[in-house]
């Protein structure tokens, strides 16, 4: 904690929800200056990420249906953390399920908070390399409608400055892979 940082002192704490992926809370707080108010949060167990490239330099995404979007994004493939599970074993299994991929070489591109305005959650990403196609293709959730879609970096790039419907934690982990991608 950084020097001469007091936190908020935790007055009332109210879950309203308890669910599958989440939970969602209100907490009231007292800040150091003594203001009081209420404070929502959304309780997550944190996500993992791959940036999956092929031998030819390809990029592995998936064109997902999203509910709350209303429409199919553009994504790299990733899966909610499940408990006591190490996110790179969440990964790993996520890839081959959404993709069909099994990458044999990872490197930890890092972590980030996704939305800590109102969420807990931390996306854990990964450059996924050393891809080979599964020959049994997988079987996706019942919950799930998923496309695999390959692109070239500099399309994903074009993708993204056009504004093309892509998720923020595929935008954010794109750019921590790019020093690695050869474009």
């Amino acid at each position: 904690m950084p020097i001469g940082f007091e936190p908020p002192q935790l007055l009332r704490q109210k879950f309203f929800y308890r669910g599958r992926k989440f939970n969602y809370e209100v907490n009231r707080l007292r800040l150091p200056n003594g203001a009081e108010g209420e404070w929502e949060c959304v309780r997550h167990p944190g996500g993992a990420l791959a940036v999956p490239v092929t031998p030819d330099g390809k990029l592995v995404l998936v064109r997902q249906y999203r509910f709350t979007a209303q429409g199919r994004l553009l994504e790299f493939p990733a899966g909610t953390v499940e408990p006591n599970e190490d996110p790179a074993t969440t990964i790993q299994r996520e890839i081959e399920e959404e993709t069909g991929y099994r990458a044999h070489r990872w490197q930890s591109l890092g972590k980030f908070f996704l939305a800590p305005g109102y969420s807990d959650e931390i996306i854990y990403a990964f450059l996924a390399q050393e891809l080979e196609l599964l020959e049994t293709p997988p079987e996706q959730d019942e919950d799930e409608d998923i496309e695999t879609v390959l692109m070239t970096p500099s399309e994903l790039e074009k993708a993204i400055l056009n504004g093309e419907p892509i998720d923020a934690k595929s935008i954010c982990s794109f750019y921590l892979a790019r020093p690695f991608l050869n474009f």
